[in-house]
């Protein structure tokens, strides 16, 4: 026999709306104790100084930054805003002559020294060599372009077309 029903087998519609009253307020009631359990188990509305945006910086601040022989140093502080990452390690060449192998230290290496996401490295005629076959011209369209996963200029946007083509020139000398 339910609670719903009377003893007499008849259906008890005051009985079964209390039953759902108090079912209804159990849930409300475990939904709130869970709510502050969930927010209780977190700090960050304790602590006012863990949502500065100082706080916020240093704790989303990168753990190394690299730094190119040859080029410019990377500051080794936490609490500043980290800059771009090419920013901070690629410079652009200065007015005159263009050194190809300065442009390729600062922009190229990184990616063409250990042939990462598919670039040929410098000095694998084999990797070279179809890309030869295609002329200068293709190439340089290619730096300055960009193609596939290497970005236009690899990724130094304020370099020169002459400092790319130099580079380019650089690791062609060094992959014949």
């Amino acid at each position: 026999m339910s609670h719903a029903e009377s003893p007499g087998g008849k259906s008890n519609p005051v009985g079964m709306a209390i039953a759902i009253a108090v079912g209804t307020l159990m849930l409300v009631v475990g939904i709130i104790l869970l709510a502050k359990y969930a927010v209780g188990t977190h700090s960050v509305g304790k602590d006012t100084k863990a949502a500065t945006p100082e706080a916020v910086t240093e704790r989303i601040a990168p753990v190394a930054k690299l730094a190119v022989e040859g080029g410019p140093a990377v500051a080794a502080s936490v609490s500043a805003p980290p800059a771009p990452a090419v920013a901070s390690v690629v410079s652009t060449a200065p007015a005159g002559k263009v050194d190809g192998k300065s442009t390729y230290d600062t922009a190229c290496l990184a990616c063409h020294a250990a042939g990462v996401a598919g670039a040929p490295k410098v000095g694998d005629k084999l990797a070279w060599g179809a890309r030869i076959k295609a002329g200068n011209a293709a190439l340089y369209a290619a730096a300055i372009k960009g193609k596939g996963a290497m970005p236009a200029k690899g990724g130094n946007t304020t370099l020169s077309d002459e400092a790319v083509k130099a580079a380019v020139d650089y690791m062609l000398a060094q992959s014949k």
